[in-house]
């Protein structure tokens, strides 16, 4: 697998925090310009820690560049308040709640990963008229404890619990190694020790244990049956944290939902992998942002999210052999998808594809 790449540049964060309903402080963060984008918080984040992480940082560069990319800290985790009692959904949706009526957010594309799936889908049914498209990679309806068929899943369940309680804030990261190899078993050396460093600093044994407890029991599968608003759900082929079929479950249960397969073994997508470029390319397509003016709206709904993304790339002047390496393609397959976005969009020249583009940037 390639090095991790040089970080990517980020614009400047701004932090705040706001007070969920029972007084516990929540930490939130927003960086980029633009329209918000919000992301429920899931387990292992730190607003500040996910600066430096060559996990998270391109995630952070890549969906704040075409918006105010809005993220906070879960209870009991990171920056938030530590010392809380209420691990529950209820509590977890109140914290959202608490985030975007304190930004003063009023409708806005919501994005629940993973654990956060389970609360943006609760949100959603609750605030129908806010949520204006939901975006839910590598989620689930059926926490573990509630999808297990027999004993051994359910002691696994269990064990992994116990397991945060024995070893999380050891100096000695085998313990939490085991997590690690679920989230980014595809990760490299370097991703891997900030991974582990991630866990030890983002919560304390019995708050990571309680959460992932609270978790294991949620079932929101009626809830996504309620849901009425555009959905893309994505999901990693060999997601060893969160089932492949889980994820087509929940596509299932969401009506109108659209389900896109990623060819990968990792919970969090890492920059280096193919499926890295595909699920930026969905994401933008679903979102209209496909920026710098490469979104729907402009001529080219008839390109695939793979095209638009060459598109994108071309228009920032790239040659076809730095578009190749950075989406992980071979030059031939970059040349015939350039010369395809030509016919589709009746252009003769690279420059009039540039020009196509710029002329309808916002």
């Amino acid at each position: 697998m390639p090095g991790v790449q040089s970080p990517p540049p980020l614009p400047r964060q701004s932090l705040r925090f706001c007070t969920a309903a029972d007084g516990t402080r929540i930490a939130i963060a927003s960086i980029g310009a633009g329209a918000p984008l919000v992301r429920c918080a899931h387990w292992l984040s730190h607003v500040e820690h996910d600066l430096h992480s060559p996990v998270w940082r391109p995630w952070l560069a890549e969906l704040s560049r075409d918006h105010q990319y809005i993220r906070y800290d879960q209870r009991g985790c990171g920056l938030s308040d530590s010392s809380v009692s209420d691990f529950s959904l209820d509590a977890w949706v109140g914290d959202l709640e608490a985030v975007v009526d304190g930004l003063g957010l009023r409708r806005f594309p919501l994005i629940g990963m993973s654990q956060g799936g389970a609360v943006a889908i609760a949100f959603t049914v609750r605030h129908p008229d806010r949520v204006s498209q939901l975006v839910l990679p590598g989620a689930y309806a059926r926490g573990a404890l509630q999808r297990a068929t027999d004993h051994a899943e359910r002691l696994e369940a269990e064990t992994l619990v116990n397991l945060i309680r024995l070893g999380w804030g050891r100096d000695n990261a085998a313990f939490r190694q085991v997590f690690t190899n679920q989230f980014i078993p595809g990760g490299t050396p370097t991703q891997h020790q900030w991974w582990n460093e991630l866990e030890r600093l983002t919560a304390s044994p019995e708050n990571a244990a309680r959460t992932l407890e609270a978790f294991h029991r949620i079932d929101v599968t009626a809830l996504a049956r309620q849901l009425r608003v555009p959905t893309l759900v994505l999901h990693a082929r060999g997601d060893a944290r969160v089932p492949f079929d889980e994820g087509l479950r929940l596509a299932a249960l969401i009506p109108g939902a659209r389900f896109v397969p990623l060819d990968s073994d990792n919970h969090v997508l890492l920059d280096t992998e193919p499926a890295w470029p595909v699920f930026l390319a969905e994401l933008r397509a679903f979102l209209g942002s496909d920026a710098p003016g490469t979104g729907h709206g402009i001529g080219d709904a008839a390109l695939t999210p793979a095209e638009r993304e060459v598109l994108r790339l071309v228009a920032m002047g790239q040659d076809n052999q730095a578009i190749a390496r950075q989406l992980h393609k071979s030059e031939k397959t970059v040349r015939n998808q350039l010369s395809s976005i030509l016919d589709k969009l009746g252009l003769h020249t690279r420059a009039e594809a540039i020009v196509h583009v710029r002329d309808r940037a916002p």
